[in-house]
């Protein structure tokens, strides 16, 4: 059986994982940004973020869906940008994205199938496949593609994390509520 999504139809067993979750880990750059890395000439570096992703993460957030983040570079940008969203568990530098992972199925109380991923290459991988809900951007390494449990139709740093918050919000019957509305 297919769902109706906002992007799309949306398979039955997707769509089952989805109503479980409770936890979003997201990588960061390839999801909240496109991956490229703007350098100036003084080192500066600049990424770009959609804010539509943002205001995903603090509709989750207030529907009671804990977002983190593990990502393996480090970046004060990052650091500014989570902290203004409201993430709690920003973990970066990381080589092994296993080992954040299983930090934060003891803080938050919730186990594998509680909890989704959504990245972009190889590094994503163990964490993707561990989880009940594997997402990788619809412009993700074609390797990473191949072993998600769903891949988004809207490309890394374009809304892919926006899309994936709000299946999860309508799966869950949050969707409404989470964006202040009464249907």
């Amino acid at each position: 059986m297919m769902h109706q999504g906002l992007y799309g139809p949306i398979d039955d067993a997707i769509w089952n994982k989805a109503k479980g979750i409770k936890l979003l880990i997201c990588d960061v750059d390839g999801v909240f940004s496109d991956g490229r890395i703007y350098l100036g000439n003084q080192g500066e570096e600049l990424k770009a973020f959609h804010t539509r992703d943002g205001y995903g993460v603090k509709a989750l957030q207030g529907a009671g869906i804990a977002v983190a983040v593990i990502t393996g570079r480090k970046s004060q940008i990052v650091e500014h940008r989570m902290t203004a969203l409201g993430v709690a568990h920003i973990y970066q530098g990381v080589d092994n994205k296993f080992v954040p992972y299983e930090e934060l199925l003891g803080l938050y109380g919730v186990n594998g199938a509680e909890v989704a991923y959504i990245g972009d290459d190889m590094v994503d991988l163990p964490v993707m496949k561990a989880v009940g809900l594997g997402v990788c951007v619809a412009d993700g390494h074609p390797f990473v593609r191949q072993h998600a449990d769903m891949v988004t139709t809207l490309p890394g740093g374009h809304g892919a994390l926006r899309e994936l918050a709000d299946l999860l919000l309508i799966s869950q019957d949050k969707f409404d509520s989470a964006h202040g509305m009464s249907v």
